[in-house]
């Protein structure tokens, strides 16, 4: 996995952290302690729920501090010649259907909003591509032949 992130995405994991950590670590931690208070805690909804919400809590505070150990600032290129990581990159396929996306770490990928794992398999078939090369993405149901039409450092639209 890699340990590449962009520094945009390093301020949502920190705010992620920071939140739990401050806000609803603490609320939980009241929740838990009121409903313990009413007595009897095995048949106690309130008491088990809490305790449930705060261990999935406290596993995602340790993930997400290890993470934040391990990860490393990686600065986009000021004019990129060929796609890396932080790049969007743009390519149409062999039916003229086009596609946009942002190569990032593993922990800020989100395909909704056009950023790909550079981990991931279409990320590592673009990777060191430069505009007008014909790249071949391997899929579960066949391969995709498609080209790169754009570079940069801001998404095109």
């Amino acid at each position: 996995m890699t340990n590449l992130i962009t520094a945009e995405g390093l301020k949502k994991l920190e705010a992620e952290f920071d939140y739990l950590w401050r806000v609803e670590r603490p609320k939980v931690v009241r929740g838990v302690s009121d409903a313990a208070a009413e007595g009897d805690r095995s048949e106690n909804a309130e008491y088990i729920y809490g305790k449930k919400r705060l261990r999935e809590i406290d596993r995602k505070l340790k993930h997400l501090g290890s993470r934040l150990k391990l990860l490393k600032v990686r600065s986009l290129p000021a004019k990129p010649e060929s796609v890396g990581f932080g790049c969007w990159v743009s390519y149409e396929d062999e039916d003229g259907a086009g596609r946009c996306y942002q190569l990032v770490g593993p922990d800020e990928f989100d395909v909704s909003s056009g950023r790909i794992s550079i981990d991931s398999p279409v990320g590592q078939a673009l990777l060191g591509k430069r505009v007008d090369d014909e790249v071949t993405i391997s899929r579960p149901n066949g391969d995709l032949t498609v080209y790169i039409t754009a570079i940069g450092n801001e998404k095109p639209y």
